[in-house]
C-alpha cells in the first residue's frame, strides 16, 4: 500500500499556514538562543541582529551562520543550549583533522530527525516493506 506522505497535517498544509508555522518556529528558535547560548548570542550580536529583528521569514538571511571551526572552537560542549541531563545522545567525529566535533542531541532533537527523514524517504516513495542501505564513508 502506497502512502500518500507520511505526515499529511504538516505535508498538505496550505502554504499561508505553512509559512505562518514556519515564522513562529524560527521566532522561538531566534529568541531561545539568543537568551540561552552565549555562543549565539555574540554572534548575533556581531552581525548586528536581534530577535526583534526577525519580522517574516525572509529575514532569516540576516542571520549569522555556524563553521564547522565553531564546534571544535567551543569542544566539547561550550556550544550546546540544552542541559547535559536532557542529552541523550552524542555523535562525535574522529578528529582526524584535530580536535573531534561534538554534537548532542535531545529526544526532541531525535524525535524530529525521525520525522523528517520519515518524511524524506515517503517522499521518494519509499514505504513499508521496502529495504534501503545508509552506508557511510568509515571504509566500508
Amino acid at each position: 500500500m502506497l502512502m500518500r506522505c507520511w505526515n499529511p497535517r504538516i505535508e498538505e498544509m496550505p502554504v499561508d499556514e505553512l509559512r505562518k508555522l514556519q515564522y513562529r518556529l524560527l521566532k522561538t528558535l531566534v529568541y531561545r538562543l539568543y537568551s540561552f547560548s552565549p555562543f549565539y548570542h555574540d554572534r548575533m550580536k556581531e552581525a548586528g541582529v536581534h530577535p526583534d529583528d526577525i519580522r517574516d521569514l525572509s529575514d532569516i538571511r540576516r542571520l549569522p551562520c555556524m563553521y564547522k571551526r565553531d564546534l571544535r572552537d567551543n569542544y566539547p560542549d561550550r556550544i550546546f543550549t540544552a542541559s547535559r541531563d536532557d542529552l541523550v545522545r552524542f555523535h562525535v567525529s574522529s578528529g582526524t583533522t584535530g580536535k573531534p566535533t561534538v554534537v548532542g542531541y535531545t529526544q526532541n532533537d531525535l524525535d524530529n530527525w525521525t520525522d523528517s527523514l520519515a518524511r524524506g524517504l515517503s517522499s521518494a516513495g519509499i514505504g513499508r516493506g521496502d529495504v534501503i542501505q545508509v552506508s557511510y564513508g568509515y571504509g566500508l
